[in-house]
């Protein structure tokens, strides 16, 4: 009889040990800024597209509602650039993403996403005609999704990205802001900097401007 408990006991741990430590993807948690991953490494049932649709494509994609050919035309999407990117690091990059107002108040991110976009080609010229230009460009080579990184600020506005790979990045994010700043609703204030890293550095680097 003791050797049938025995047996019986060894069986359910047996049970367990196969069936409990099977680890499940993890959907992704906007307020857990250690989770962070590269998007062609998501699954897309992980991630919700209406949250792509309001900040990545509209905010930081340069996407408008207006025609495409109202808007400037981007260069031809440089695959060789690309695939010369390195795909793994040891990197890190983390901050704290906000806007100051005219009483250079903080206003804090809370739960909004941020990217790494490497810096290329076709990355410079978003960045110069469109963030700091101001001109509408149309839509964004689908390819460049498979080259960011994002993450997700907490509550307070602090993000971190892990696992970053050396090179020279745009850390892009935006913040909603509506009476606060000014405004008579609310607004997506978009932000973008220049980050670079280097093998296992640190990188502590806040991601903020005024509000307009």
């Amino acid at each position: 009889m003791f050797k049938i408990v025995i047996i019986m006991i060894i069986s359910l741990m047996a049970m367990s040990l196969f069936t409990g430590c099977v680890q499940r993807d993890m959907p992704l948690n906007k307020n857990n800024a250690n989770n962070n991953f590269w998007a062609e490494l998501t699954n897309v049932d992980d991630v919700n597209m209406s949250d792509f649709d309001d900040n990545l494509t509209v905010s930081e994609m340069m996407m408008t509602e207006d025609a495409e050919e109202n808007k400037m035309g981007r260069i031809a999407f440089p695959i060789s650039e690309y695939t010369h990117l390195a795909r793994t690091g040891k990197g890190t990059v983390k901050g704290t993403i906000y806007v100051k107002d005219a009483y250079d108040r903080r206003i804090f991110g809370a739960s909004t996403r941020l990217y790494l976009n490497p810096i290329t080609s076709y990355s410079e010229q978003w960045y110069q005609e469109s963030y700091l230009g101001g001109y509408k460009m149309q839509e964004a080579d689908s390819r460049l999704f498979n080259y960011l990184k994002f993450t997700a600020s907490d509550n307070n506005g602090e993000f971190a990205f892990y696992g970053v790979p050396s090179g020279s990045y745009y850390l892009i994010g935006t913040v909603k802001c509506g009476e606060e700043c000014g405004y008579d609703g609310v607004k997506n204030i978009r932000i973008a900097s220049r980050v670079s890293v280097h093998g296992n550095q640190i990188i502590k680097k806040d991601l903020t401007r005024m509000a307009e």
